[in-house]
């Protein structure tokens, strides 16, 4: 065999996917980007909940007294219509706190999004050198073009939401495409966030989602499954949604083939 032969155990490689402990291992192995996930964390939290609880009292203030006040039950017939008034309200409860959580969320995540924009290119760095390249110039044009462009997906959200509500009145199956439908679109949020650092339209955002298929629903699944805990999901997505940002730029990165090549241990 000829000397200049490299054997395949000699040829570098890189790594298909960096898992999620690995994420969390290399956020709190940098303190600055520990303190700016909490500086995050504690302002989307805000926010969300701020807009969570704006939205209920907007939704009660057009619903009236109409799920306050049950109908008058004075015939033995009339309890009929009582149980019905009881499902309704229920229904009602259960759908409006969903929408309100995910309308409250999407503003949030719009106004919030030049400083997760912020947190992922700081990650990237840390990362690999290649991240760097070809990178737009950080400046307030670019922060008010990350404004835009998580604008841009906030009322994708929008539509999502409505199409989910839609979906969600078909037995299993439209529970299932609801859940796939969600995961995507976490993914295309923080998808956003790596993804601007070379400004890229959300044509191409969508497209790598596309491409990368596969990924893209192993990046939005843990996302998808936190938003769908009633009352806790505006905590729980709060305090995961630095970790979820990090851990979608290394794997970004990684996909993208930015990361430094490294031998085979």
């Amino acid at each position: 065999m000829d000397e200049t032969t490299v054997r395949p155990e000699e040829l570098p490689s890189t790594p298909s996917w960096v898992p999620f402990s690995t994420s969390c291992a290399f956020l709190f192995r940098h303190p600055r980007l520990l303190g700016l996930s909490l500086l995050l964390m504690l302002l989307i939290g805000t926010l969300t909940w701020l807009g969570y609880l704006f939205t209920v009292d907007l939704i009660n203030h057009f619903t009236g007294s109409f799920f306050t006040t049950p109908p008058l039950v004075e015939k033995f017939w009339h309890w009929p219509l009582l149980w019905g008034w009881q499902a309704l309200r229920w229904v009602f409860v259960l759908l409006s706190r969903v929408v309100a959580f995910y309308l409250a969320f999407i503003l949030a995540y719009s106004l919030t999004t030049p400083g997760y924009a912020f947190l992922s290119s700081w990650a990237g760095n840390r990362y690999c050198t290649q991240a760097g390249e070809g990178e737009a110039v950080f400046s307030l044009a670019g922060a008010l073009i990350d404004l835009r462009e998580g604008i841009k997906i906030g009322a994708m959200g929008i539509v999502v939401t409505i199409a989910a509500l839609v979906a969600n009145f078909v037995p299993v199956i439209g529970q299932a495409t609801v859940f796939v439908l969600y995961a995507y679109y976490s993914a295309l949020m923080f998808v956003d966030y790596p993804a601007s650092r070379y400004r890229w339209t959300l044509g191409q955002k969508l497209g790598w989602l596309r491409l990368h298929s596969g990924p893209a629903f192993r990046l939005g699944l843990f996302p998808a499954l936190i938003s769908m805990v009633p009352l806790l999901n505006i905590f729980l997505m709060a305090l995961c949604f630095p970790l979820f940002t990090i851990h979608t730029t290394l794997n970004f990165l990684t996909i993208e083939g930015r990361k430094e090549i490294l031998p085979v241990p």
